[in-house]
């Protein structure tokens, strides 16, 4: 072979020899990711899956067609700590209300009773630890609306007794003493009577959730609460302007207060592009939940396919924009870069909401931390936001329970 032949070689050799090189770490991130991902406590706040529990016809142990949880995929997915929403319309108001999320909590309970070897009913921090060391998936309940609790504190202490460990003060529409973010207001953000739910919610160890609030009744109840305040499932306005995401001065309101956000992966809530088409082509959520319901009734797991149906449909027909799953690493970013690593986490809204691409169930959550680690994030700040963020508020919610119960 000639010398400039060999030359040629060596070259090729060295150059495919630094391309290996590069590739190689890339390998390992991947690898690391892994590790940091099912070594984590991954604390999801907010899961429509209750829903499917009513209807008789889902199994949760087996791996399901539809939908985006059962004990397979949050297998698969590392998903190991879950708050399952309690959720009715916010039309139905007074006993008949209580009536439904009672259903909907004895559900709950019972489906962990008849699967102890996976699930186990959490309603602290330690709790959440304990499923983990046990290999077990934490199943907590969280209130999707504070219309559930009928005017009545005994009804919230109740709630508390069972195990739920937040209350969303609204959903879609006002409730008798807060304001919503997709309702006309009428309280003016808490009514005097919204202001003592969210005492006895701290004072019962209940954390606030201000997903779904105005941003006056937000304002008001982090005046009120002694206890840092919890976004369940909203994403960043700035990113995205909608009404249920939460702008940047509330977001360091609610850091500065030890709170956290948690990251909806609703495409609406994602997409600045896809939420504009969408009030194009459908309108505000208020009416379209309306025209579902006037189809389903209160079969909620109905409506949900139905709006499921709906916008992929809209989808297809290139009506909406396809929105990726790594804008929910967007919104976690901004926050991030907003704050700081110790106020956001995962607010998934499965079983409840529209996913975007690659982000299609539980089981496709390790890509959040492989795309969190090649951004530079750091194990411990991974970690954090997989779930450590949320047990913190937790315990320091429990903390002011503790303080509070013993005032006179």
């Amino acid at each position: 072979m000639r010398r400039s032949a060999r030359l040629v070689v060596f070259g090729v050799c060295l150059a495919a020899g630094f391309f290996l090189a590069g590739a190689a770490p890339a390998d390992d991130l991947a690898v690391r990711a892994r590790q940091i991902h099912f070594s984590s406590i991954v604390l999801d706040t907010h899961a429509d899956t209750t829903q499917r529990l009513l209807s008789g016809k889902f199994d949760i142990a087996q791996r399901d067609a539809e939908g985006h949880i059962d004990i397979p995929r949050m297998r698969e997915g590392g998903l190991n700590a879950q708050f399952f929403s309690i959720w009715i319309s916010g039309k139905i108001l007074g006993p008949a209300a209580v009536q439904k999320a009672l259903d909907q909590i004895d559900a709950i309970r019972t489906v962990v009773r008849q699967h102890g070897k996976d699930l186990l009913l959490a309603a602290t921090a330690e709790d959440v630890r304990r499923a983990r060391a046990q290999g077990k998936i934490a199943v907590l309940m969280g209130l999707e609306g504070g219309h559930m609790i009928g005017n009545d504190l005994g009804v919230l202490r109740i709630y508390a007794a069972l195990g739920v460990r937040y209350i969303t003060l609204t959903h879609f529409y006002n409730d008798e003493w807060a304001d919503s973010s997709t309702d006309k207001p009428v309280h003016n953000g808490l009514s005097a009577f919204g202001k003592d739910v969210v005492r006895e919610m701290n004072r019962q160890g209940i954390l606030v959730d201000i997903s779904h609030v105005s941003d006056k009744t937000f304002y008001d109840a982090l005046e009120v609460s002694k206890a840092p305040l919890l976004a369940s499932h909203s994403s960043v306005r700035a990113i995205s302007n909608h009404p249920r995401n939460m702008s940047d001065d509330m977001i360091k309101a609610l850091a500065a207060k030890g709170g956290v956000i948690q990251i909806n992966y609703e495409r609406n809530y994602l997409s600045q592009e896809y939420n504009d088409a969408y009030k194009t082509v459908a309108g505000d959520v208020s009416r379209m939940e309306e025209q579902f319901q006037k189809k389903c009734g209160d079969d909620a797991e109905c409506q949900a396919k139905a709006e499921a149906r709906f916008t992929k449909q809209l989808v297809d027909e290139g009506k909406l924009p396809r929105v990726s799953w790594e804008k929910i690493i967007e919104h976690i970013d901004h926050v991030v870069k907003l704050v700081g690593p110790d106020h956001v986490g995962l607010g998934s809204d499965f079983d409840g909401a529209d996913m975007p691409d690659g982000m299609e169930d539980a089981s496709k959550l390790p890509r959040i931390t492989e795309a969190l680690l090649r951004k530079g994030y750091s194990e411990a700040d991974i970690r954090k936001i997989l779930g450590g963020n949320m047990l913190r508020v937790m315990e320091q919610a429990e903390r002011v329970s503790r303080e509070l119960q013993v005032q006179p």
